[in-house]
């Protein structure tokens, strides 16, 4: 396997030369793979630029006859795209390196989001030090601030991208020897299993234990931990998101590729920020991919009695008059209406009735969060009820489960109860 340098050779040649020198001093084989569209490039590819702009859907020609950047760009990303997924699938990469201002860090990002978690990703960017989530989205890139312009061996990149060829080349050593491990483990448990008998593949008994997603907020926080406690006894093994926006957006990323056997879809708080208007949304897919995939799962309405904001400086003047709290330094909370949350419960329950696989719903008639509850700086039963009402109207008649409680979500029974069903729900579908 070999580390994958990606770049524009064209107008960055000498520093790819760079890295790779350093990065083939380390011990790892080096692949070139050339983004560059307007110039001849100043160091040869292993994949050239034509070979890209190919994958892509037009010719190098064609790209530089338009003299149009941005289609440029595009294509060269989808191509490159193609093409790394293309060497990754062969067993031929253990990690990929990219440097580049604004135009080469774009077409790295979109190569590397089409690699999957795991896979070691390091971009060097001068895009680094500001908003990154056009660069990051769902995948696990590492960015590495350029401090300078990507422009030349100088005192200043000298050490950074020195830095960077040292990142790649160790995290592609520690990948390279998982990678060798896990065969390993897998050639030994395919010789195990033909001297037994098969064994429930969902005891927890072995190496290899089922995934479940589950969301979690800091004010569902105990919700989950319980939750998770029991689903580890049954035998999952529990990977938990931050619905921060990115957090359920990876989340829903991860339930499309096939990572899970089930979901826990306990805090449902994003579908809240994107239909009021906060700073935590996931998006409109939010909600659908286990639906879409028919994973197993079992849904709450953890924390949708509240809207993020960042400081209390940040929050829109046209919500200055509602209920705030300050949860912390950097996130100011607003409590939902009785509207907001009848529309927020009929969104919810509109996709759980769509899902083409198991569906389980939790009501915590209760209170949906730690500040939701009776004494609470957000208890509000009547917003609360206009919630319930509403997704329960909105999966009657469906398949959708519903089960109903007086607890709040974090109680441990209302936790463990939920963790429960979605064991039940996994096993009749692998049944």
């Amino acid at each position: 396997m070999a580390v994958l340098l990606l770049g524009t050779f064209d107008t960055k040649g000498s520093e790819y030369a760079y890295v790779r020198d350093l990065v083939a001093a380390a011990g790892q084989e080096v692949l070139l793979l050339d983004v560059g569209v307007m110039g001849d490039p100043a160091l040869p590819a292993d994949v050239s630029a034509e070979a890209v702009a190919e994958a892509g859907g037009s010719s190098l020609a064609r790209l530089r006859d338009a003299g149009d950047r941005g289609a440029a760009l595009e294509t060269m990303a989808a191509g490159a795209a193609k093409i790394v997924r293309e060497l990754y699938e062969r067993g031929g990469l253990s990690g990929v390196l990219a440097l580049g201002g604004s135009g080469g860090s774009s077409i790295a990002a979109v190569a590397m989001a089409a690699l999957p978690v795991g896979l070691p990703k390091l971009l060097v960017s001068t895009m680094a030090s500001g908003d990154v989530s056009p660069y990051v989205g769902q995948s696990d890139v590492t960015l590495m601030y350029s401090v300078v312009d990507v422009a030349g061996i100088n005192a200043i990149s000298r050490p950074i991208l020195g830095n960077a060829a040292a990142a790649i080349s160790a995290m592609a050593a520690a990948y390279d020897a998982r990678h060798r491990a896990d065969d390993e483990h897998a050639r030994r448990r395919d010789h195990d299993e033909r001297r037994r008998a098969p064994a429930d593949h969902l005891s927890g008994q072995g190496a290899d234990r089922p995934l479940v997603a589950a969301t979690m907020f800091g004010v569902t926080t105990p919700a989950v931990d319980a939750a998770r406690a029991r689903l580890e006894e049954l035998g999952y093994e529990v990977i938990v998101f931050h619905a921060t926006g990115s957090g359920g957006r990876s989340m829903e990323s991860l339930v499309a590729s096939g990572y899970f056997a089930g979901v826990l879809d306990l805090t449902t708080t994003e579908l809240a920020d994107e239909l009021v208007g906060g700073v935590l949304s996931a998006g409109p897919e939010r909600l659908t991919a286990a639906g879409a995939a028919g994973v197993p799962q079992v849904v709450s309405l953890g924390a949708v009695d509240m809207v993020n904001f960042g400081p209390m400086d940040t929050v829109p003047e046209r919500f200055r008059e509602r209920l705030l709290l300050v949860h912390n330094p950097t996130v100011t909370l607003m409590r939902t209406t009785v509207e907001e949350c009848a529309a927020i419960g009929g969104e919810i329950g509109a996709k759980l009735a769509a899902a083409t696989g198991p569906v389980a719903l939790f009501v915590p008639r209760g209170g949906v969060s730690a500040v939701d509850v009776e004494g609470g700086p957000f208890h509000d039963p009547g917003a609360d009820t206009a919630c319930f009402e509403a997704v329960l109207r909105a999966v009657a008649g469906s398949d959708v489960q519903v089960v109903e409680s007086e607890d709040d979500i974090n109680q441990p029974r209302f936790a463990v109860a939920a963790a429960d069903r979605l064991h039940e729900l996994i096993q009749k579908g692998a049944a």
